[in-house]
Parts: structure tokens; C-alpha cells; sequence
């Protein structure tokens, strides 16, 4: 029995989110449909992911790991089995790992990136794949209210009723905010994320970017550890799960899908 890993990217807006369902349509049950085809077993092939997206939220990319007794080329397990998935999901890499390694487990941080779209009318272009705002937006006041968040903080103000971890303690390493022409690029990095974090997060700062709350608001909202308090949770449309931190022990190198994401923006404007 081997351990393979595997390295996805999907258009989230295409799924009920990742984790399997009833009505089987999300990503996990489209995946491991695809791994059954291609192992050539009935059912599903199980997968574990580094991490569960919500529904209308993209994978730039995920990790996920599975065992199998199939001994096949890291090339065939990439090709033959994107031959069973639709174009909204698709495997860009295939590696042997040890037993050791579990996709979730093993992650020792996550990466998200939020894309906003800055104009006064939505972008049809873009839809399904960015955040509209089109209200000005204070970015300096925004990046000033994000200190706040850095470090290890209770963030019960940006964790959804729905959320099913045990502690709402994390630890956001990273957050980063840009300019690129009509785009505002969030990055988001942490040991973990709880359920609607990263779209709480962004309610609050842009609460306070188009002057509706203060600065200091970010650090009281932290401190209250009160999601009634906070602001709406936005929309999934630009929400992108980026990257994945494992130990270098693992063999795996930085899998960061956030710069193959942001390219175009590099280039366009």
C-alpha cells in the first residue's frame, strides 16, 4: 500500500464546497469519483484534504492524500486522472509520500488570497472569481486595522455558529494587502482557519476601509470574542485557498498556488 499525494486547483463556483454530501456535489465526491474510475475500483477512492473550502470558494491549491495499492507513473496519476474530471477541477501534481504524511495533520500553515474588485459597476469578467466593492476604500486604514489580527488572538468575533473546531485560538503569521490596478489582493496566511474566518476578516476590514467603523474597531472586535458583533461575512466569490506549509521532511516543496494566481495581474496591469 502506497501513500500518494496530490495537488489540486477547482473553480469553486461550480460546487456545493469540498466536503462530501448527499447530493454529491462538491469537490471531494467529484475527486474521488474520478480516483475510482482511474483505480479501476467501485464507489469512491477516500481522500483526506489540507483543507475544507466552503461553497463558491476557489483552490489554487489544495493537498490531499490518499492510499492505494496502484502502482502507477506520478505522470498517469496526474493525466489519467484528470480524464475523469470536469474542467472546473483539475490534478496538477502527483507524489509518492510516506505514511507519515497526512494532508491535514501534517500542514503546518495555510494560505488564503482575496480578490476585490474596486469600480462602480461589477466586473461580469470576473464574476464568481472576485469580491466587488464599490464604495471607496481607505487601504491604509485597512492595512493599519489588520496589525491587529498578527499573532496568536481568539478569533470567536470571525468564527461562523456552524464552526466545528474544538478552540477558536489561532495563529495569523501574515496578513498582507495590495494594489493592483482595479484589484485589492488580501493574503492571508495562518496555522489554521476557522469556519468563514477569512470572509468574517474581510467584513470587518471593509467596514472600516469605507470609513463605517475606525481603526481601533478591528482590535475591539478581536477583544470582544463576539460574532454578533461583527460585521457581515462577505461574499466567497474571491476567496481563493492558496497555499500549503508542510515540513520539509516530506519532500514536498512550497506548494503555492497564489503565484500562477496573481500572474495575470502582474502582466496586465
Amino acid at each position: 500500500m502506497s501513500r500518494v499525494a496530490l495537488g489540486l486547483a477547482y473553480d469553486g463556483s461550480a460546487w456545493q464546497g469540498w466536503q462530501t454530501q448527499p447530493h454529491r456535489q462538491t469537490v471531494q465526491d467529484t475527486l474521488e469519483s474520478a480516483l475510482a474510475s482511474f483505480c479501476g475500483v467501485k464507489g469512491a477512492v477516500p481522500t483526506i484534504c489540507a483543507g475544507r473550502t466552503d461553497t463558491g470558494v476557489h483552490g489554487a491549491m489544495q493537498v490531499v492524500h490518499l492510499d492505494t495499492e496502484l502502482d502507477r507513473r506520478m505522470e498517469s496519476w496526474v493525466r489519467g486522472v484528470n480524464a475523469f474530471l470536469p474542467p472546473s477541477v483539475s490534478v496538477q501534481w502527483a507524489q509518492l509520500v510516506s505514511d507519515e504524511f497526512h494532508a491535514r495533520f501534517s500542514a503546518r500553515a495555510r494560505t488564503y488570497v482575496y480578490l476585490v474588485w474596486r469600480g462602480r459597476v461589477r466586473p461580469a469578467l470576473w464574476a464568481g472569481r472576485a469580491g466587488w466593492c464599490f464604495q471607496p476604500l481607505d487601504v491604509d486604514a485597512m492595512r493599519a486595522a489588520a496589525q491587529a489580527l498578527l499573532g496568536e488572538h481568539d478569533f470567536s468575533s470571525f468564527r461562523s455558529s456552524q464552526c466545528q473546531a474544538k478552540h477558536p485560538v489561532r495563529h495569523m503569521h501574515r496578513l498582507d494587502i495590495e494594489e493592483r490596478g482595479p484589484f485589492l489582493v488580501f493574503t492571508l496566511k495562518a496555522n489554521a482557519f476557522l469556519h468563514h474566518m477569512v470572509r468574517n476578516i474581510m467584513g470587518a476590514l471593509l467596514q472600516i476601509g469605507q470609513g463605517r467603523e475606525a481603526v481601533d474597531w478591528m482590535a475591539q472586535l478581536l477583544s470582544w470574542r463576539d460574532r454578533k458583533r461583527g460585521a457581515p461575512t462577505f461574499s466567497p466569490d474571491g476567496l481563493y485557498l492558496s497555499a500549503i506549509d508542510y515540513p520539509a521532511e516530506f519532500g514536498l516543496e512550497e506548494l503555492d498556488g497564489g503565484s500562477l494566481l496573481l500572474s495575470p495581474f502582474t502582466q496586465t496591469y
